[in-house]
């Protein structure tokens, strides 16, 4: 019989150590190997006992749980589960910490009585078991990286990877104000766990003048996905914003999916095309979910369509994939295993043979490149 996995529980409330604990504790193959009330406890926890993940809230005294994570990923690395508050500051965390390497997050409970604590425990047990069985990389940070939150490096073996624009404050600028000509094509991306830094690592190196709308679904609930959308536009030439319904698609931007509402594209009537967004029923329990974004483009065959699967868990987007090639997808790209958080969207692709190219994440963007090209400025 295998052991039980080892699980430190971190958290500067005693009430959420001791919930989180009893969660996993009622779950035979994990144990909780031991419990640590700030960031620096926690280092040192994670030193002793070597456990086979963490869970690690953000907001505690003496040392934060961002400052914990980014020491554990450069000298230990391991799956860290971020706890965060469902605000807006929450949120905006989360997304950085999901950059420095952690595994994953779940929104953490508030101790309301009227909290659904059900379904807060089902998401940590979830989000562990598929931890514990993650191999995580370690994760270098070089003072600009922490300082100015600039955009990873590009790989030197790849010519055809653009240089990543300087990171930049969120633009007002209008969309409508790029002058990047007709829509012709259109690159659509599906992501879950692991999808923030991976998206970080390909749109940091996409170009402003990149000829087609960039749609993208991150299984996310509300809030992040905005955080997520500010973040990704600090860092890309592209403009980039969370989705809103009956937004024109244009050349040169790219439109995350807000949490909780499904996310299509439809023709607007004038030869464009546009945004749709819907609070229909999820799909394998998303919403957004990328397999509904990938069927709205299946009509949609006068336009040359580039679709991406990276990583995550479970399969979602893997039948679109293949649906849209068989109906004439040009390019059909599933992230290599090799730096996938977890192998799970893109195999379940590969697995369907809806695949026409399996790249690792820092050759995506310049695979992008070359099929795309630059928009013509007018």
């Amino acid at each position: 019989m295998q052991q039980p996995y080892d699980v430190l529980v971190v958290d500067d409330s005693v009430f959420m150590r001791k919930l989180i604990s009893d969660f996993i504790s009622e779950d035979p193959s994990l144990r909780v190997v031991g419990t640590a009330k700030n960031g620096k406890e926690a280092i040192e926890l994670v030193k002793k006992f070597r456990p086979h993940a963490v869970t690690m809230d953000i907001e505690m005294p003496i040392m934060n749980g961002l400052e914990a994570l980014r020491v554990i990923m450069k000298e230990c690395p391991l799956p860290v589960i971020m706890l965060s508050s469902l605000t807006q500051e929450g949120a905006s965390e989360t997304i950085k910490a999901l950059e420095w390497g952690a595994f994953d997050f779940v929104g953490k409970p508030s101790g309301s009585i009227s909290l659904d604590l059900h379904k807060v425990k089902r998401l940590i047990l979830e989000k562990l078991h598929a931890a514990v069985r993650t191999k995580m990389k370690r994760v270098s940070f070089s003072p600009e990286v922490l300082e100015r939150q600039a955009p990873l490096p590009p790989p030197l073996s790849n010519p055809l990877l653009p240089r990543p624009v300087a990171a930049r404050p969120p633009s007002a600028e209008p969309l409508s104000g790029r002058k990047l000509g007709p829509v012709q094509q259109l690159v659509a991306i599906g992501t879950s766990t692991g999808g923030p830094r991976a998206l970080h690592q390909v749109l940091a190196h996409l170009p402003g003048e990149l000829a087609a709308p960039v749609v993208i679904v991150q299984h996310m609930p509300p809030n992040f996905t905005k955080s997520l959308a500010i973040r990704l536009d600090s860092v890309s030439g592209l403009k980039v914003v969370e989705a809103e319904e009956g937004m024109v698609l244009e050349n040169g931007a790219a439109y995350v999916a807000p949490g909780g509402f499904h996310m299509a594209v439809a023709r607007n009537g004038s030869g464009g095309y546009r945004i749709h967004l819907s609070k229909d029923e999820p799909r394998g329990g998303h919403r957004p979910s990328v397999d509904a974004l990938f069927e709205s483009l299946l009509p949609l065959k006068e336009l040359k369509r580039h679709i991406v699967i990276m990583t995550g868990m479970g399969s979602d987007g893997a039948k679109g994939m293949k649906a849209l090639l068989d109906a004439g997808a040009v390019t059909t790209i599933a992230e290599a295993e090799n730096t996938c958080i977890v192998y799970g969207m893109p195999r379940a692709a590969v697995e369907l043979k809806g695949v026409t190219h399996v790249l690792p994440q820092q050759e995506i963007a310049g695979k992008l490149v070359a099929v795309v090209g630059a928009a013509n400025l007018s």
